[in-house]
């Protein structure tokens, strides 16, 4: 198995970056506008739906208030096809005005891991963006 891990800083409080994260059911509207079109939950699977109609089905595996942690599974509809993909977002503080947002991914084939890596990485800017548009104005 491949862990890929990413972090990036996001210029917004720790506690606006987890609130966004943990609202597992608005990801369309909250922290991928526009990359995801809907966001339906049943129980604690996830389905995102994407602008062209694919949907991914994910297990929601735990929503951790007090360490800022979201576990997740995707058990159907990755893309690229995977055998494993369990991932964790962790949100840090990040010196007085930032959070940290770490990302950490779990895949197998091993083959995949470089497409997986650049699909975090932007993934993870567009995530950036999202937040940061919405944060609070800090004085």
């Amino acid at each position: 198995m491949t862990s890929i891990r990413h972090e990036i800083v996001i210029d917004a409080s720790p506690e606006h970056i987890w609130d966004v994260l943990r609202d597992v059911g608005a990801v369309h509207e909250r922290l991928l506008p526009g990359r995801v079109a809907d966001t339906r939950l049943e129980g604690d699977q996830r389905f995102l739906t994407f602008p062209d109609g694919h949907v991914i089905r994910e297990l929601i595996v735990a929503i951790d208030d007090e360490a800022r942690r979201l576990a997740y599974a995707v058990v159907e509809g990755a893309r690229p096809a995977l055998e494993h993909h369990h991932a964790a977002f962790e949100v840090r503080r990040e010196g007085d005005r930032a959070g940290r947002l770490i990302w950490t991914t779990d895949v197998l084939p091993h083959a995949r891991a470089a497409e997986v890596r650049i699909r975090m990485h932007h993934g993870a800017e567009e995530m950036k963006q999202a937040i940061e548009a919405t944060a609070p104005a800090r004085s």
